[in-house]
């Protein structure tokens, strides 16, 4: 039994099949990143979703702070000031029960905005994002020094 030869082995005439070559590679790449972008774009509708939510939320807020200021101005201003016209100036009861109902429709206001302050941008996905094309411009640094093998060259 003769062992192989070393015609059969030469390294420069046979490929390398530890290496793929680059057009399957970009192949790869390219299926890659459409995933990639696939799942943030999904991520990026959960996060806008939970963050719709707030913002409905503190919009309720605002639109109850509207309605109750506007109602408690024009119901409790009169309520309040004719009672209080028996004791006080006319004038003067009025203008004390409106700055009543301004004061209580600030309160809400301030809760309101604190509301809205709490609603931020989608924090995973930006963060995600910019990772991505981190990996993304080292791949590619990595992809053009590296210098191809051109032995398979004119086979």
């Amino acid at each position: 039994m003769a062992g192989p030869t070393y015609a059969q082995h030469a390294p420069h005439d046979t490929y390398e099949e530890s290496e793929p070559p680059i057009g399957e590679l970009f192949s790869d790449l390219s299926g890659n990143l459409q995933n990639l972008l696939r799942k943030e774009v999904e991520l990026a509708k959960v996060e806008a979703t939970e963050q719709a939510k707030r913002a409905g939320k503190a919009g309720a807020l605002f639109g109850a702070t509207a309605l109750l200021g506007f109602f408690g101005l024009l119901l409790l201003c009169f309520a309040a000031a004719w009672g209080l016209a028996t004791v006080i100036p006319t004038g003067l009861a009025f203008l004390s029960v409106g700055l009543l109902c301004l004061v209580i429709a600030g309160l809400f206001l301030v809760t309101a905005r604190k509301k809205v302050a709490e609603i931020r941008p989608p924090k995973q996905t930006v963060q995600t994002l910019k990772e991505d094309v981190q990996v993304a411009q080292t791949s590619l640094k990595r992809g053009l020094q590296s210098k191809p093998d051109t032995s398979w060259k004119g086979r």
